[in-house]
């Protein structure tokens, strides 16, 4: 009988390394025969070979791959209680492989199928989830699988008191697997660019299998409730994001445990989602993204498909981009560009200066070059991907020298310098270097001071000898009009002017910002959410 995979069915028990010798094969997420045939020859070899090619037959027995090296049982344990009990453990530690054994095969089938499309992370390693060839998992007395078993009683202690405590017939998850909630409540504060559901799977994905996410705004602060699939999953979170910015300066985590042990979802939509039942209903009366999003902003939105559009905020696909970059989640990071193309420009007017000004209001422009054959196109390239995305979000559509400027990400990545002795005309210049830079001192609160533009412009480092009408007149110079004027109660070195527009607004700026005013004071001039 050498070489022939018996049925593990049949009740021979069997060590660790036979039983894997006849486990499934090596892609991840590749579903397997659930036995072959003894009678027919075919070795071992043969039988791994076929099960690429043949039929797919599910199994209560799931085969685990790549478990980091200090993985615990329970921790592989834990992979499996959101989706039903789990009734037997098999370790491999040192093919850093397990098999589990779940109560049903319709909550194998579950969980294989969650798995297939969202990878589970174990002490932040991606591993990875399959059928077993096996209907039924046997383990035999070593002091290894002595362990997996103890472990395994202590889960099962741990369901059955929570059974008792809630009062139903099934946990939802190892609360008590880590003596924590796997469930945290996340405020995010300095919200500036939207944090979206996507947003949070991505970055708290790292940590551990999320089950459940459900977001909303209280107290004019967006939240998030996170359910883990267990409590150490949610304790390693907390630990490594709790104050963490997702974005630069902005979007701070503040993670607490929750008290409840399990979210009740009832909808997966851009609100709340279970990402063990796809088949939920979105609710017909749900708000929609831009609409959940606009709340969190305290905005006013008309329920139509992109309305975030007008609103100037980041896309939810570029939001979760930019955050899986500033995070460092694989895979993101080269979808990421920080150079911007800005087309239907003005090329009687527009330079490379002016651009600089104005762009710099959304992050440290590194170059400008205004294209030598089409001076009505220019690259900006921004000092991260981030900036970028902020300035196009804002930019995009306003008025500048009279013309629709459109801003769209470039397809190069770097903005070239002229090589020596190559005609430019002093359209391409290197800024890395400029004094002018809002945002090259790190934690600066001009950070939490960034708005779209508006006709409102706020000005500070103003010194004590400079007058309300010195200042508008100074900013009537722009070939603009002053349509109102206050200075600070608290601070007379800063003040809010009032243009007649927008497009005069940015005009002032790009004309004045860093201007002097003498007593080495120069202005400092930005856009304002606050109207006179």
């Amino acid at each position: 009988m050498d070489g022939i995979v018996q049925d593990i069915t049949v009740g021979t028990k069997r060590g660790s390394d036979e039983l894997l010798s006849a486990c499934a094969a090596n892609g991840p997420f590749i579903m397997s025969n659930s036995a072959p045939s003894a009678a027919n020859g075919n070795d071992s070899k043969k039988f791994k070979g076929e099960n690429r090619t043949s039929g797919i037959l599910p199994s209560r027995v799931i085969h685990i791959r790549k478990l980091p090296n200090d993985v615990t049982e329970a921790e592989v344990i834990s992979l499996g209680l959101p989706f039903g009990k789990v009734t037997n453990l098999l370790m491999l530690k040192g093919k850093n492989q397990a098999f589990i054994e779940m109560n049903s095969e319709e909550a194998a089938n579950t969980m294989v199928s969650y798995y297939s499309t969202v990878t589970p992370y174990l002490r932040s390693h991606p591993i990875y989830i399959q059928y077993s060839n096996h209907k039924e998992l046997k383990t035999d007395n070593s002091p290894n699988q002595a362990r997996a078993q103890a472990a395994l009683q202590a889960v099962n202690a741990v369901q059955t008191a929570n059974m008792a405590i809630a009062g139903t017939g099934a946990p939802d998850s190892a609360a008590g697997l880590a003596g924590q909630s796997p469930v945290l409540r996340i405020i995010v504060e300095n919200l500036f660019y939207p944090v979206t559901l996507d947003v949070l799977h991505q970055i708290f994905s790292k940590f551990g299998t999320v089950m459940k996410i459900i977001t909303f705004t209280k107290n004019n602060q967006f939240q998030a409730l996170l359910q883990y699939a267990d409590g150490s999953s949610a304790q390693h979170a907390k630990l490594a994001l709790d104050g963490q910015n997702i974005y630069n300066a902005c979007c701070t985590l503040r993670i607490d445990f929750s008290k409840l042990t399990s979210l009740n979802v009832k909808y997966n939509n851009d609100k709340s989602r279970d990402y063990t039942r796809p088949d939920l209903p979105s609710g017909d009366n749900q708000p929609t993204l831009d609409q959940t999003m606009a709340a969190a902003f305290g905005l006013s939105v008309p329920g139509v498909h992109g309305a975030l559009a007008p609103l100037s905020m980041p896309s939810a696909a570029a939001a979760a981009a930019a955050a899986a970059s500033r995070i460092g989640i694989p895979g993101f990071a080269s979808a990421a560009n920080a150079v911007l193309l800005i087309s239907n420009l003005n090329p009687e007017r527009v330079t490379p200066q002016c651009l600089f000004i104005l762009f710099g209001v959304y992050g440290d422009v590194q170059r400008v070059k205004i294209l030598f054959n089409k001076k009505e196109n220019a690259l900006v390239q921004m000092f991260d991907c981030t900036q970028a995305q902020l300035a196009m979000s804002h930019l995009n559509g306003q008025r500048l020298h009279g013309k629709a400027m459109r801003v769209t990400m470039s397809k190069h990545q770097t903005v070239q310098l002229p090589r020596e002795g190559q005609e430019d005309q002093g359209l391409t210049k290197d800024y890395s270097s400029s004094p002018l830079h809002r945002f090259k001192k790190p934690g600066s609160k001009n950070f939490q001071n960034i708005f779209p533009p508006s006709a409102t412009l706020h000005l500070s480092n103003i010194p004590p000898s400079i007058t309300e009408e010195d200042l508008k007149l100074l900013f009537s110079s722009t070939t603009g009009m002053v349509k109102a004027f206050k200075f600070f109660q608290k601070d007379r070195k800063m003040a809010l002017i009032q243009m007649s527009s927008v497009e005069e607004a940015i005009q002032a700026l790009i004309d004045l910002h860093n201007h002097d005013l003498g007593e080495n004071h120069h202005l400092r001039v930005s856009f304002s959410k606050s109207t006179i």
